[in-house]
């Protein structure tokens, strides 16, 4: 008799020989078209009354997103009409007077009022041409709103309208010419005619008489124009007495030249011009601020010039004797008007001011009687002023005399506020962690803040007093909380995510520990979750420097014998990846399990750069893209090989955008780190990028060409030693095709080898086609496997 031996095989979801075993996946079939993933929802959107939420949806796979909608009594998710969608009024759109009992906002280019408790409404405009802008002003007895570019009041209590503002495009008509009055001779000319011809002078008798009538007439008032020459008017605003209005007048720069995309494979058969964008370094647009006095009839030009710091030099001119010599002269700095906003009850306002450098922001309050300027914050950063929140679009009134604002002072994002009357600033919260989300109450009581205290990749709720002290946390579920509140705040509408799990849409009682169910079930389809998607390990990486660098590790069951890791690069540079929620880089995490599968270890690293982490990392490459950057991806490189047992000549690197910048980088400077790099969509040129991203980082390559020459890759192809792929869209209108065709013909004229470009000619920066997603992924999959598994 024969013994049988049973053997017991437990395999553990997550591995890859259960992924393998049961729905292997492949590069064909993680780059179809998404709806085979399911379908999560997006923008939710509150109705005016906070009785219905809103949200954009697409259960059915149909060609685009449908929006759909819940009540308090039917939390079932329904599609809405084509006739429901045309009455809908969203809470994001409305403006409340100050007691909340009415409130107004703009529909198909016309203004509306209503009664917040009935919900009756009034149209107040009904034109051919846009009405919007609406707000309560004259202590809430009127409504304005603009048309084209001028300001009209509506009276609430009478229904007449007034124009405010009489902007004129032009230049103000010449004043009279005192040489061109009449001589002798033309004024004995014209008496002779009136004497002898009767008809001249029974006219002219009649037409005085009619003058001088009129001229006792009541007299319509003219509202004296304001030429605006060729110049833009922009940020106008109205106190809320409707006794001033501020408004910003800047134009264009001269001689701007701007880019051309040629687009080939076009419906008409020719070759058509994209128009595109300037490059960094363009002269600068700067604002001026005016402030309308409509008492006196008059209006004052705001002066910039006597801000504190206005004449600060920056630091980088220390590298450039000439250029620090010619700016020593101390001309003030051209600004920026970001934003103004009115005191609720008295005559002056908060103006943000941003100079055109990037090294200063200014909070400054305006006495708009004078237009004398006095500071309130000053945040000055030698490298540039940036990081959540810090907008004009994150400040706000609290009372008369506070106002509260968002700084990176500390290193980290937090929320002041300062008395415009005293001067007295006090720190709301505090601690090494980012506020990146800040909103007022509409009691003025609390402020509701989305922080990353808790994690630096994850996204929680808190309610914290105006007074400052211990915020109270109101979400709870690990992962990112992206959290938007019903009128009257008593419903948090949550779209969720975790690492491996896409969104969804929760609704929770706006209070700590409040009742929550989830609204939607559909992100992942059945086949999506017949495969066990990894939880990537979040681990901590030691730089050079001996920073701790952040990172997603996804370790391979079975790792490939040769040994062989993979490093990607994400995009942006300041952007987050290695966090606790769905990522933004769904595809590339999908194709992170792939390449786990097959044996490969995957690094995914938020390298100085990075969102999440506060200013310092934020600014870490100032003056030097492809510095810090990339030795925290080749020090990802040494702890593969430390850590995980990857052998140090079988690891590739990929990434997109600036991702694909950074491969290059590695590939031209640090040969033999890497076997194999794709580049996808990759700056190989930083003078060629856009100016307000660039400048930030590098300022201008005509006053900062060491920045320029260290951080462009062309200028080091003749490194290149290893495996090259790179992919471009020929239509990308953020990164050209232009940076890869000059890249090209440097690494020709070079006689490099292994090297070669794939062209995408429909697809721009970001791929929509899931063939073209495909093309570029199956060859990075091959080129990995060729490479780095021999």
């Amino acid at each position: 008799m024969k013994t049988i031996g049973l053997f017991l095989i437990i395999i553990f979801p997550g591995s890859s020989v259960f992924a393998q075993s049961l729905t292997p996946l492949t590069v064909e079939k993680i780059m179809r078209d998404t709806k085979w993933m399911g379908s999560s929802p997006s923008e939710p959107l509150w109705s005016a009354d906070g009785k219905t939420l809103y949200f954009k949806w697409n259960p059915d796979k149909a060609p685009a997103d449908s929006l759909y909608y819940i009540t308090g009594e039917n939390t079932i998710p329904q599609k809405a009409t084509a006739f429901q969608k045309q009455d809908i009024v969203y809470a994001r759109d409305i403006r409340f007077s100050a007691n909340k009992t009415m409130y107004v906002y703009a529909r198909d280019d016309d203004i509306f009022i209503a009664n917040s408790k009935t919900g009756k409404t009034k149209r107040i405009t009904q034109t051919t041409r846009k009405e919007s802008h609406p707000a309560f002003s004259f202590n809430d007895t009127k409504v304005i709103y603009r048309n084209s570019d001028n300001v009209f009041a509506w009276d609430i209590s009478g229904g007449g309208t007034a124009q405010l503002t009489n902007f004129q495009k032009g230049d103000p008509p010449p004043a009279a010419d005192s040489s061109k009055r009449q001589n002798r001779q033309e004024e004995w000319l014209k008496k002779d005619q009136l004497q002898w011809i009767e008809v001249l002078k029974e006219r002219k008798e009649k037409k005085d008489a009619t003058a001088a009538y009129e001229r006792n007439l009541p007299q319509k008032k003219i509202l004296k124009p304001i030429y605006t020459r060729n110049k833009k008017v922009s940020r106008i605003t109205v106190s809320p007495n409707g006794r001033f209005v501020a408004y910003v007048l800047s134009g264009p720069a001269d001689n701007i030249q701007k880019t051309i995309i040629p687009d080939y494979v076009t419906a008409s058969g020719f070759t058509e011009d994209i128009h595109g964008r300037t490059k960094v370094g363009v002269a600068p647009d700067p604002g001026e601020l005016f402030v309308l006095d409509r008492e006196k009839d008059t209006v004052i030009a705001v002066k910039t010039d006597s801000i504190p710091g206005i004449r600060d030099l920056p630091d980088y001119v220390k590298d450039y004797p000439q250029l620090q010599k010619k700016k020593a002269k101390h001309k003030p700095r051209v600004v920026q008007i970001s934003g103004i906003s009115w005191s609720p009850q008295d005559n002056y306002a908060v103006v943000d001011i941003d100079a055109y450098d990037n090294k200063d922001r200014w909070l400054m309050k305006l006495d708009a009687a004078t237009g004398r300027l006095s500071l309130l914050d000053r945040q000055r950063d030698e490298a540039w002023v940036g990081g959540p929140g810090i907008s004009s679009a994150n400040t706000g009134w609290i009372s008369a005399t506070d106002f509260w604002f968002q700084s990176e002072v500390t290193g980290y994002s937090h929320v002041y506020k300062v008395n415009v009357v005293t001067g007295k600033k006090t720190a709301l919260t505090f601690g090494q962690y980012e506020v990146q989300k800040c909103l007022l109450s509409g009691d003025k009581k609390y402020f509701y803040i989305t922080t990353n205290e808790v994690h630096p990749g994850e996204k929680q709720l808190y309610r914290l007093p105006v007074t400052g002290g211990r915020a109270e946390r109101i979400t709870a579920m690990t992962g990112a909380n992206d959290v938007i509140l019903s009128p009257g705040e008593k419903q948090a509408a949550i779209l969720y995510s975790y690492t491996n799990k896409p969104w969804e849409l929760f609704l929770q009682d706006n209070k700590p520990h409040g009742k929550i169910q989830q609204v939607t079930f559909k992100a992942q389809s059945d086949e999506f979750k017949s495969y066990p998607w990894r939880d990537p390990e979040l681990v901590s990486i030691t730089a050079r420097d001996g920073k701790q660098v952040p990172a997603r590790l996804y370790r391979p069951a079975h790792p490939h014998p040769s040994g062989a890791a993979v490093i990607f690069v994400h995009g942006a540079g300041y952007l987050q990846n290695a966090h606790k929620w769905w990522s933004s880089y769904f595809r590339e995490y999908m194709f992170h399990n792939l390449l786990a599968d097959n044996g490969y270890y995957v690094l995914d690293m938020d390298y100085r750069a990075s969102a999440g982490y506060g200013r310092n990392w934020r600014t870490g490459i100032y003056r030097h893209m492809g510095g810090k950057d990339l030795t925290d991806n080749i020090d990802g490189a040494k702890y593969l090989t430390e850590k995980c047992g990857v052998d140090p000549r079988c690891i590739g690197i990929y990434g997109g955008s600036y991702g694909g910048f950074i491969t290059l980088m590695a590939l031209f400077t640090s040969p033999g780190t890497f076997a194999a790099g794709a580049a996808l969509r990759p700056v190989t040129d930083w003078a060629h990028y856009n100016h307000g991203y660039t400048s930030n980082i590098l300022n201008t390559p005509a006053e900062d060409s060491i920045a320029y020459r260290r951080s462009s890759p062309i200028y080091f192809a003749e490194g290149l030693q290893d495996h090259l792929l790179i992919c471009h869209g020929v239509v990308d209108v953020n990164v050209h095709f232009q940076d890869v065709v000059r890249l090209n013909q440097r690494l020709v004229e070079l006689g490099k080898n292994n090297w070669q470009v794939a062209l995408y000619p429909v697809e721009g920066h970001g791929f929509v086609e899931p063939s073209s997603w495909t093309d570029e992924y199956k060859r990075i999959f091959k080129l990995f496997e060729e490479v780095l598994k021999r």
